[in-house]
């Protein structure tokens, strides 16, 4: 039996190692890791060394080196915070002839919070390293996120960008070369850090006390009432009816959502204030609709919403792979607009509001069809209460039908 031993080589110093890591090197036949990883480590001179990072190549590299009997990978930082570990335990499990162990190391964040002299177990952690970060959305959660950075112009950038959201009196510390000879831990507001230069080796601890934005909506639940929307003559789903179209999505934090016939983006809003680690893409083909969702998207702060100008099916070519759709207007093409969508993702939620006996005829002979299932309609009705003189009546509003379902996937004859 092989073994392959995943190690945590910490923040950067070889002297953080572990002697679990230490004493894997010591009998290893073939030490991998990147060129970072591996500085100042005392690998034996006997020992096959390979500078490598991509999990693809580091599987060749064992594959091809026939003659190893305990291979070590070194990573950095911990094996469990935004670590390629995982990518590369996956890789190796289907081999039965090699036995994998991981061997933690000490995190950025562990080692950051240890230089500050605070508790860590509050931090919530978000990456920006190669991936998008939304940090205004982040902002609107409150609270401290400790940030893994890339590059030297991220905590420049990513400051300026919650200044201009309305966040410039966030405590933001940016940490470069933790553990190194030249460590540097700058502590400022965000205001302060926009514009300045640091190293390429850095990660961030942001501590919001709550932000500008979120004041307009500061609340878990959805039916945000219509009079906190900018209005105009574009037609907006009502509070009572989003509420339910967004139970019937069943929405998570990290949800790719389109919005067809956005409107005035009020879905939109609602969705991303559920999906903030996710996105949303608000796509609306009248111009004045186009500016309603922007102005909406500022006034709320959710700089996870995209308006995207043009006409559907044909706009939704371009768009990220959905995991809801809510289909405000579909201008008579409903069925395009769902084949895009199941074409996408064959698992896809979807919600159509009906407001005609036609659509929802259309609707519901689409959505009860094989290749979706959990289908459901209902009607919402419902009635506020006026003001007439001394008493209040109740006035009904338009009744609207709201169908859903989920595509069948692999089930029911779904592609």
């Amino acid at each position: 039996m092989r073994k392959v031993t995943i190690i945590g080589a910490g923040p950067g110093n070889p002297d953080l190692l572990s002697r679990a890591a230490l004493d894997a090197i010591d009998i290893a036949d073939v030490v991998i890791g990147a060129h970072r990883a591996l500085a100042g480590i005392d690998v034996p001179p006997d020992v096959v060394r390979y500078e490598l990072v991509k999990t693809a190549d580091i599987v060749a590299a064992l594959t091809d080196a026939a003659s190893w009997r305990r291979a070590v990978v070194v990573m950095t930082g911990d094996v469990g915070l935004f670590s390629g570990a995982r990518r590369l335990v996956e890789a190796l499990s289907g081999d039965a002839q090699v036995d994998v162990r991981v061997v933690p190391g000490i995190s950025s964040a562990s080692y950051l919070a240890a230089r500050l002299a605070r508790p860590w177990q509050d931090w919530r952690f978000a990456s920006a390293h190669g991936v998008t970060c939304d940090i205004v959305a982040e902002a609107e959660r409150a609270g401290e996120l400790f940030l893994v950075t890339s590059g030297g112009e991220d905590p420049s950038r990513l400051s300026g960008e919650l200044v201009q959201a309305g966040f410039g009196d966030a405590r933001v510390t940016v940490a470069e070369r933790l553990s190194y000879p030249d460590e540097r831990i700058t502590c400022a507001t965000a205001s302060e850090i926009a514009g300045q230069t640091f190293d390429d080796l850095n990660v961030m601890l942001i501590e919001f006390a709550g932000g500008a934005a979120s004041s307009r909506w500061p609340y878990a639940s959805s039916g945000i009432p219509d009079e906190l929307f900018i209005r105009g003559d574009v037609p907006m789903t009502k509070q009572e009816v989003r509420a339910v179209a967004l139970a019937k999505l069943r929405l998570t934090a990290t949800d790719t959502v389109w919005d067809v016939g956005a409107g005035t983006g009020s879905v939109s809003i609602e969705a991303a204030l559920v999906a903030r680690a996710g996105s949303v893409w608000a796509v609306e083909r009248n111009a004045a609709g186009v500016r309603l969702i922007r102005e909406n998207v500022a006034a709320f702060g959710c700089g996870n919403v995209h308006a995207v100008p043009g006409v559907a099916p044909e706009a939704l070519a371009k768009l990220p792979v959905p995991d809801a759709v809510f289909v405000g207007g579909s201008a008579g093409e409903l069925p395009s607009i769902v084949e895009a969508a199941l074409e996408k993702n064959s698992q896809v939620r979807l919600c159509v509001p009906c407001v005609t006996v036609e659509t929802l005829t259309e609707a519901c002979a689409l959505l009860s069809g094989s290749r979706f299932k959990g289908f459901e309609a209902c009607q919402v009705s419902a009635a506020r209460a006026e003001a007439v003189g001394s008493h209040h009546l109740m006035k009904a509003q338009n009744p609207v039908f709201l169908v859903s379902a989920r595509g069948a996937g692999g089930e029911g004859g779904a592609r």
